[in-house]
């Protein structure tokens, strides 16, 4: 079984070329390829599968081999991978989800992909939220980008515990489900730092949909602009929520490597 290795900003994933659709027991491989000491190392799997109603299907599986909904750095790297691999030669492309069917704008230079802009559709930003964490009481705003977040502004996020809040938000018991949890913290009004905890993964170097819904609970108070730059640590995202109710996430997609899984 060929597999490639792929990252947006850091946030990377072990990708299958699947046309006869998922591989039988896709939960457990997600767990064994993507541990960094035995097996590939990465944040998730991601399969590439035929579509009746996109181009593609991606079906994503995070580290701990639960079943994800929606990946904005992973569903750039698909774009980059069915064009650059020559699967398609269209430089729009849909894609189905589990958070529904994505639009992919590819920009090429030099017959590869180099960025790729994605509609993340109309995000749904819930009413902010007081949490009791220990004895931290954290403010958070609930939003649904194709799948769940809690965005928590902060002063500093460089200050955070990510790893002990983290979880604890994750899966905390006043939330119906376990969230994606960024920690973000505005420049001015249109640059954003950002960390967050993915569920399933644990912290990350990026996360596009946490990105999106980032901007979406920060515009809809006031706190910045419809548009904005969210610096990650690994690297930067541009965000814009355009008038029509729809999130653009604009961002690079990088190819590490190629390999064989021989058992």
């Amino acid at each position: 079984m060929n597999f490639t290795k792929m990252h947006g900003l850091g946030n990377d994933y072990i990708f299958l070329y699947c046309p006869q659709g998922e591989p039988e027991g896709a939960e457990e491989l997600a767990r064994q390829l993507s541990h960094r000491h035995t097996g590939v190392g990465g944040d998730g799997l991601i399969c590439i599968c035929p579509s009746e109603n996109a181009d593609f299907r991606m079906a994503m599986f995070n580290a701990d081999g639960s079943r994800g909904t929606m990946c904005g750095n992973g569903i750039r790297c698909l774009g980059k991978y069915v064009y650059d691999r020559k699967l398609t030669t269209k430089t729009r492309l849909t894609v189905e989800t589990g958070g529904g069917v994505r639009t992919l704008d590819l920009q090429v230079e030099g017959g590869k992909v180099a960025e790729v802009t994605v509609d993340m559709g109309v995000p749904q930003v819930g009413k902010p939220m007081a949490l009791q964490v220990e004895d931290i009481q954290v403010e958070g705003t609930p939003v649904w980008m194709g799948n769940p977040h809690l965005v928590c502004l902060v002063e500093d996020v460089a200050a955070v515990d990510v790893t002990c809040l983290g979880p604890q938000l994750e899966y905390h018991p006043k939330l119906s489900q376990r969230v994606n949890v960024e920690f973000v913290a505005p420049r001015d009004r249109a640059h954003i730092a950002m960390r967050v905890w993915e569920r399933g993964s644990g912290e990350t170097m990026a996360c596009g949909t946490g990105a999106s819904a980032t901007l979406a609970a920060l515009a809809s108070s006031g706190v910045t602009e419809r548009s904005a730059v969210v610096a990650l640590p690994g690297g930067e995202l541009s965000i814009s929520w355009g008038e029509d109710g729809h999130v653009h996430m604009t961002g690079p997609a990088v190819t590490v490597f190629d390999g064989e899984l021989t058992h």
